[in-house]
């Protein structure tokens, strides 16, 4: 050995070799100095041990990917709390040790810049002989050796909770080195230059395999295992606790879920957390949840209390920015909030692992997702006033945000999503959408635009299922003679009839009136609506004439009550003008929607819908009293206004290709006609979907200008698959169904079957 200047002994990078000395034979570690010499490889820092039942994961394979190579030397682990990061890097780390690819492998809880410094200069002092007493000056050391040794290296920090806590103390970008970090945080500071590793939660297949893992000994304990999984929304974190909770009280996943219905998630934990956990489900997010206010002055808290009744797979980011919302807010904060503020809180906290934004591909719009426990422990605690008013102003919110009509791609996307929340909002809350934010009785309006928005995108079936629904649940939060009561009955009514039952609506409605009637007397509003439908599925029913008559007095009563150009007087007109037709007058039809459209046009003007809705009624019935040259031509300049107007997606414009196409037939082009109807299809299809009653019926038109462009045996085998689809949508007694079933039979028998 060789003397330093200061007269100490310089001492190797390794000393494996036996020392010799006075009193025999010394295998080492030994001390040199004072100071214990370094044997390779070394661990510095505990290693979380691995979570019993773990199993792999995609992550698990993407923080794999970096090993041995110069291009990924830091990565960041980057996820919900709960999901398992931690674990993944101790598995990691574990793996590369056992496999010999480290030389140093060095775990530091970096929770804070302290706890960063100070995990540091343990490691300077252990590896490199640094006893500064300045934590800053050993982290400097370390850093500099880590980045000129020829060791190989793996530095894990675990937890961070500050990205700014680690300015000049990244470990260094090196061949020889690597740097796994985990966090609950995607800071652009933090990922800059560096991996992500996103983690997600378990997915249906995994979160049962573990709970099989840990309960599988008793396999009467898997019981529901599936739906326990989905209930604690996959989270590891959830699970691990659950599965500990039900071997310590000897419970079912089945059993465990019954109490998951009645008990606060808090209660549902074990003495002991499995695994070294720390924090217990209801806490996990506590912090971040913490951290999220401080960066947003508090509005965090309000953005996820909003969230926290809503669909978990995706609420629409601008229900947070509807004037419900920002009333909502400034109510809460005593400040004024907007859209900019609520934008910047839903970054942070999707920063903090505690949401994720989600973009949509088609429209542009994006969706917040939250996961359920979070929305759980969000809501568990709340007072009762407090959660009634948080649930009044997300039902606002939405009821805001509802498109009137939803009749496009981006409408249609957007009511689908808030009916998805309203279903959810129902399911968490529901009692308490039947009190108004005064402590009245009533139905929030939301739930009435769930039901007919379902109806009116062409899903009459769940419309009917929903109302009667909503009509059960009335029956034990309001009196039997309340308006809202009378409203939902109006409303299931009038889906029972469009989803095939037309006498039952009739009746039902029956039943209505004669409660309106009693109730709220002969001329109110309301009464007056249900005598126009009651008349309406009358007709429907067979009884045209009776149908007839009642719109007749109903005309009369409009006409004295609210005046001739009232639009439900000219409704009344329209509805009349359609009794002539369909009672086999075609041309007393068409001339009464001629003397109805000039009236439009007086009183609505010439873009209006019920405008438009008059004249295709003219071309319609102008074809059927034979002049189908004069349907076509009418039928193509209302399509050109349509477009015009309403744009190529638009349903009523499709409904006007629809019948363009159909008179083209019937003017002798069966040919174009069809190859009309099939790029008519594609259309309803992506607008609408495969299911609207608008796209069978336009199957049903193809099929059967198949036939009658000679191909009878095509027809029928289209048919069939048609009328399958009507069974399952429509059901056996549809109008629809039957018409499809004869139309079937006819092409049958055509082709000789």
């Amino acid at each position: 050995m060789t003397a330093t200047a200061a007269g100490r002994t310089a001492v190797p990078d390794l000393i494996a070799r036996d020392v010799f000395g006075a009193m025999g034979i010394f295998h080492g570690p030994v001390t040199v100095d004072g100071r214990a010499a370094e044997v390779w490889p070394r661990r510095v820092g505990v290693v979380p041990p691995l979570a019993v039942g773990r199993q792999s994961r995609p992550a698990d394979q993407e923080l794999a990917a970096g090993a041995g190579s110069t291009a990924v030397v830091c990565q960041v682990v980057a996820g919900l709390g709960g999901v398992g990061k931690t674990q993944l890097a101790a598995h990691l780390a574990e793996r590369l040790w056992a496999g010999g690819q480290l030389e140093l492998l060095v775990w530091i809880t970096a929770t804070s810049r302290t706890s960063v410094l100070s995990g540091y200069s343990l490691v300077a002092e252990e590896v490199i002989g640094a006893d500064d007493a300045d934590p800053g000056r050993a982290a400097v050391r370390l850093l500099s050796w880590l980045a000129t040794t020829d060791r190989r290296w793996l530095v894990v920090l675990d937890d961070v909770t500050d990205p700014g806590g680690l300015t000049g103390l990244w470990p260094p970008d090196t061949p020889r080195g690597r740097t796994v970090i985990t966090t609950r945080r995607r800071d652009a500071a933090l990922l800059a230059g560096r991996k992500l590793v996103d983690v997600g939660v378990f997915t249906p297949d995994q979160a049962v395999a573990y709970l099989t893992r840990l309960l599988g000994d008793r396999p009467s304990r898997l019981d529901q295992a599936d739906r326990l999984a989905a209930d604690l929304g996959h989270l590891p974190l959830a699970l691990a606790q659950a599965a500990a909770y039900m071997r310590d009280q000897d419970l079912s996943c089945a059993a465990y879920r019954d109490r998951l219905t009645r008990r606060p998630l808090a209660r549902l934990r074990p003495e002991v957390l499995p695994d070294q956990q720390h924090l217990p489900v209801a806490r996990a997010w506590s912090l971040s949840v913490q951290a999220a206010d401080a960066s947003s002055g508090g509005l965090a808290t309000l953005a996820l209390q909003l969230a926290a009744y809503l669909d978990p797979n995706g609420i629409p980011t601008a229900l947070f920015t509807t004037p419900s919302a920002l009333g909502f807010y400034r109510e809460r904060l005593g400040l004024e909030v907007d859209a900019d503020l609520v934008h910047d809180t839903l970054s942070v906290l999707y920063r903090l692992s505690l949401a994720e934004t989600t973009p949509d591909a088609v429209d542009g719009t994006s969706a917040l997702r939250v996961h359920a426990l979070i929305q759980r422990t969000t809501w568990e605690n709340l007072p009762a006033e407090e959660a009634h008013r948080l649930v009044i102003a997300a039902a606002d919110a939405m009821t805001d945000l509802w498109p009137a009509a939803e009749r496009n791609p981006v409408t249609s996307r957007l009511g689908h999503r808030l009916r998805a929340n309203t279903t959810a909002l129902i399911s968490a809350a529901g009692p308490l959408l039947w009190r108004t934010r005064d402590g009245g009785n009533a139905a929030h309006p939301v739930l009435f635009r769930a039901g007919t928005s379902l109806g009116e995108v062409g899903l009459v079936a769940a419309a009917r299922d929903l109302y009667q629904e909503l009509h059960s649940a009335a029956v034990g939060q309001l009196d039997p003679g309340h308006p809202d009561i009378l409203r939902l009955r109006h409303h299931l009514a009038c889906w029972q009839g469009e989803a095939g039952d037309p006498a039952g609506a009739a009746g039902a409605l029956s039943q209505v009136l004669a409660d309106r009637l009693r109730i709220l007397g002969p001329d109110h509003p309301d009464t007056l609506d249900t005598r126009h439908n009651l008349a309406l599925w009358r007709r429907q029913a067979g009884d045209p004439a009776g149908a007839a008559a009642e719109f007749e007095r109903l005309l009369a009563d409009r006409l004295r009550i609210t005046g001739p150009d009232h639009p439900s007087t000219l409704s009344i007109r329209h509805n009349l003008a359609l009794w002539r037709g369909q009672t086999g007058d075609p041309a007393g039809a068409a001339a009464e929607f001629e003397r109805l459209l000039a009236d439009r046009l007086r009183v609505l003007g010439p873009d209006h819908p019920d405008t438009l809705s008059a004249r295709h009624n003219i071309a319609y019935w102008r074809g059927q009293a034979g002049d189908v040259a004069g349907a076509v031509a009418a039928f193509d300049l209302l399509l050109a206004d349509r477009l015009r107007l309403l744009g190529p997606d638009h349903p009523d414009t499709l409904i006007t290709r629809h019948n363009v196409a159909l008179w083209q037939g019937e003017a002798g082009d069966p040919v174009g006609a069809a190859a009309n109807f099939g790029l008519l299809l594609a259309d309803y299809r992506r607008v609408l979907g495969p299911d609207h009653p608008e796209t069978l019926m336009t199957r049903g038109n193809i099929a059967g200008l198949q036939g009658r462009n000679g191909d009878p045996a095509g027809a029928a085998a289209a048919f069939d698959q048609l009328l399958a689809d009507y069974l399952r949508v429509l059901g056996p007694d549809h109008p629809d169904t039957r018409r499809t079933r004869d139309a079937r039979a006819h092409w049958q028998r055509e082709a000789g079957r």
